[in-house]
């Protein structure tokens, strides 16, 4: 394929022209499954914020993996991997999930044995 701009020969399937940064043909879009319009590139979350807040307030060992996934996406775009970026995406929401679960698992676990130990200690009387 050449160039229009500079006649500069370039890949067939290149993006922009190697010499003069001149887009040869428009980005590939990834068609969502289920007939939904496509995505644009770069439109692909990251859920770094999230990802952070599970970490700090929630559950440090399953917040980590949700940072390692979320900080992969920007760079996989950069790169034109969209398909790598929406799995990153997904692993990041997916993990950042797992993460404020426990937290709430351990929370209504902590709220039962209170109520149980309180209720325990209620039953036995004064001494």
């Amino acid at each position: 394929m050449y160039c229009t701009r500079c006649g500069t020969r370039n890949d067939d399937n290149a993006y922009k022209c190697v010499q003069c940064a001149t887009i040869l043909h428009p980005a590939p879009t990834q068609q969502p499954a289920w007939g939904a319009p496509p995505i644009p590139p770069g439109t692909v979350p990251n859920y770094l914020a999230q990802a952070i807040l599970v970490t700090i307030f929630c559950c440090l060992p399953f917040g980590i993996p949700a940072i390692v996934f979320a900080s992969q996406v920007n760079g996989k775009l950069a790169l034109g991997d969209m398909a790598g970026a929406s799995a990153a995406s997904s692993s990041a929401r997916t993990w950042c999930w797992v993460s404020f679960g426990i937290w709430i698992a351990g929370a209504l676990l902590y709220v039962v044995l209170a109520v149980a130990l309180a209720s325990i200690g209620a039953l036995a009387g004064p001494r």
